[in-house]
């Protein structure tokens, strides 16, 4: 779920450790610890907390060895402590294991290795796979051998690396839906959960896949199936810089990240849009495109932000393309046994592109024969690699938890996408020719409203301590609703609900009174009088009235306590603009409330068990 990192090499691991789990932090986590092996040590030092707690106290011991492997633990199994952190180890304390991911058949396991003798001190699931890994090294009399032989008898999910002190020459790994990567440099190797941790080390990485274990040393590493067969894995170049994973002289991640949209969205679009000709071009799509334009349904399916941005989607390719398109939540759509056919066409969405629900219900569509296409963030990712094809939204690294930029990219690429199918199916070569000069014209738009940023950071000081908040809106803009209300949920832990304006009074209307916040996206489309309605009733109940409206719109003056006024566009475009005030009130709120924006409670960036 959340960090992994590790090092086999000539120099002292400790910094570099300490350095990895930092650049993890993002992910989200409640405990961090080491495990570190050398001639002459063999400890593991983990606490509850931050890493900066951990990095304290291993420096203060001035710990240092040649390998060693680190982790920042989000508690699934057992509550956040010392015992339950990572790395556990086997009851002889002489092999160490750090695991991402949720060993399900766990308890059989305990119970059968209690059976042999066993003790267990924690309340997780990964001791009982350290001592099962004993087990079977102490039966096979090698570690890579007792890990590929341990892992045949695992169900669940797992990124695990092991290192022991009868082979203080090696590091083993392995992934199963959990993802790990090697990143290889020169007499030294590493091993990450996300290359955000190697980046500042070697630029040349190995993605390691499902079922695969492999076995590295300081010299150069081999790999496996779980099965035993022999693997040739290619070297690959990353190409994120480390500089692009700093704040940039920014108090937050969540803010340079709100602020770098015009370019990132910039980004999603370049080289994409053709605007003599009227329509777009998606590399990743190339000899696809007609037998998605002729799909008898296209499926989105997502978790989270990605999922209101499907609902867009949804929309956008109805409207234009006129493909009947459905919207799942990937959590539900693998075990509701959906109705899938070889005609459908179905998109996966997800900034990681290591989500766990939704890389689940991949796999589930393409055993049933659909068209599995992804869109993603995240070079290389495990969703990346196991559609037919897809669409990288190009947003640039997202270290903040609430997602921002990556939502605006989503957006950009599934208008991109819609654009496509459109023109293959309906849309004019002159209708196209004026969506495409519109879409050029986003970046400057968003630009322009962030120059409200300090005008919005005073409209928070009003509702800091606002305990409920209402986000309303019609059409595309339903959805915009949706991820105002999670923005301010996920950062500042104010209760919110988003809604389609019309129904708010069919059974919202009740909550509203003198001290509830409302707020409207009301842009001028074809609802915009129906929305001005829903103002009125609130308002006829004291409700306070937020509106984002456009700068053309003067009847929305007299009716709302507070207006934010942005650039018009057209309502297919329109949700990549309403959102990004939003994104800033709910950023400016949770500061204002003293809230660790980054990275907040209970949540992780990339969501890798079910």
């Amino acid at each position: 779920m959340c960090g992994i990192v590790g090092y086999i090499g000539n120099n002292n691991c400790v910094p570099i450790l300490i350095e990895g789990l930092k650049r993890l932090e993002y992910r989200g986590y409640d405990s961090a610890g080491i495990g570190i092996i050398d001639k002459n040590v063999s400890i593991i030092e983990k606490y509850k907390g931050k890493v900066s707690i951990l990095e304290d106290n291993v420096y203060k011991k001035k710990l240092s060895a040649t390998l060693g492997i680190g982790h920042t633990r989000w508690a699934t199994h057992g509550e956040p402590n010392k015992i339950n952190a990572h790395p556990h180890q086997n009851n002889d304390k002489d092999l160490f294991l750090i695991h991402n991911g949720i060993i399900e058949n766990y308890q059989i396991l305990k119970e059968l290795l209690a059976k042999k003798g066993y003790k267990f001190y924690s309340q997780t699931d990964t001791e009982v796979l350290a001592n099962l890994i004993d087990f079977h090294f102490k039966k096979t009399k090698d570690l890579f051998e007792g890990v590929r032989v341990a892992l045949n008898e695992v169900e669940g999910a797992y990124g695990i690396a092991v290192i022991s002190k009868k082979e203080p020459d090696k590091i083993v790994v392995a992934k199963k839906g959990s993802p790990l990567v090697i990143g290889v440099g020169r007499n030294e190797n590493y091993i990450a959960s996300d290359v955000n941790a190697l980046i500042a080390h070697t630029s040349r990485v190995v993605y390691l896949e499902d079922d695969e274990v492999a076995l590295i040393t300081k010299d150069g590493f081999k790999a496996r199936t779980i099965a035993n067969h022999k693997l040739d894995k290619t070297i690959e170049e990353i190409t994120v810089s480390a500089d692009e994973i700093t704040k940039g002289g920014y108090q937050h991640y969540m803010l340079k990240e709100i602020m770098e949209q015009p370019e990132s969205v910039r980004n999603s679009l370049r080289g994409r849009l053709l605007e003599k000709e009227g329509i777009s071009k998606l590399g990743g799509l190339q000899g696809f495109e007609d037998r998605i334009a002729q799909s008898d349904r296209i499926i989105i399916s997502a978790c989270g932000t990605s999922w209101h941005a499907a609902l867009v989607g949804e929309y956008m390719i109805e409207e234009y393309a006129g493909i009947p398109v459905e919207v799942e939540y990937a959590s539900e759509f693998r075990y509701r046994n959906p109705i899938i056919n070889p005609n459908d066409t179905i998109f996966f969405i997800s900034q990681s592109g290591e989500t766990a629900d939704t890389l689940a219900a991949l796999k589930e569509a393409k055993k049933k024969g659909a068209l599995v296409l992804g869109i993603c963030n995240v070079v290389g990712s495990s969703i990346a690699r196991a559609s037919e094809a897809g669409v990288y939204i190009h947003a640039g690294p997202e270290i903040g938890v609430a997602s921002t930029k990556a939502f605006t990219a989503q957006l950009s690429v599934l208008a991109l996408i819609t654009i496509l199918l459109a023109r293959k199916r309906r849309m004019s070569h002159m209708d196209g020719r004026k969506l495409v000069k519109e879409m050029d014209l986003i970046p400057d738009k968003i630009a322009k409203i962030l120059t409200l940023n300090k005008k919005i950071e005073k409209l928070a000081e009003k509702f800091v301590n606002a305990t409920n908040f209402l986000y309303l809106g019609r059409g595309y803009n339903f959805p915009v609703a949706l991820e105002g209300a999670l923005k301010l949920k996920e950062i500042s832990y104010i209760h919110a609900e988003g809604y389609p304006a019309a129904e708010m009074k069919h059974g919202p209307i009740a909550l509203i009174d003198e001290n509830m916040p409302v707020v409207f996206i009301a842009p001028l489309d074809a609802v915009h009088e129906k929305v001005l309605s829903n103002i009125q009733e609130v308002k006829a109940r004291k409700g306070k009235v937020i509106v984002i409206a456009n700068e053309l719109d003067k009847k929305v003056d007299k009716m709302a306590d507070h207006v934010i006024k942005i650039p018009s566009t057209c309502p297919l475009l329109a949700p990549i603009l309403n959102v990004i005030p939003l994104q800033l009130l709910a950023y400016h709120i949770a500061v204002k409330k003293g809230l660790n924006v980054d990275q907040p409670r209970n949540l992780a960036k990339s969501v890798t068990v079910e």
